[in-house]
């Protein structure tokens, strides 16, 4: 995810926010290593749950566009973006744009 990639990044260059640091992020300064290992694993575990939870849903533009607990499956990519195309067009029918 963007969140643990970002925050391993933060750690390993050292940033310091201009601010005198907390004691769990100089902790995390002071041990780089294994506080980059100790997130990786952390967030790899909290995705995991998301996923084998089984709720998985995709909404555009608040209308439910995909389910996993209907449908039984995570669509495939292409699959979805034809499914946003498809959304899409029938958003713009209506508009007549000259």
């Amino acid at each position: 995810s963007f969140a643990k990639i970002s925050l391993i990044v933060l750690i390993i260059s050292g940033l310091d926010f201009g601010q005198p640091p907390t004691s769990l992020w100089q902790w995390c300064l002071d041990n780089r290593f294994y506080s980059c290992i100790m997130i990786f694993f952390i967030f790899n575990a909290i995705e995991g749950h998301f996923i084998s939870s089984g709720a998985f849903e995709i909404h555009f533009n608040d209308v439910p566009v995909w389910s996993k607990l209907e449908t039984g499956r995570i669509p495939q990519p292409l699959e979805l973006f034809q499914i946003i195309d498809n959304h899409l067009n029938m958003q713009y029918a209506d508009v007549d744009i000259e």
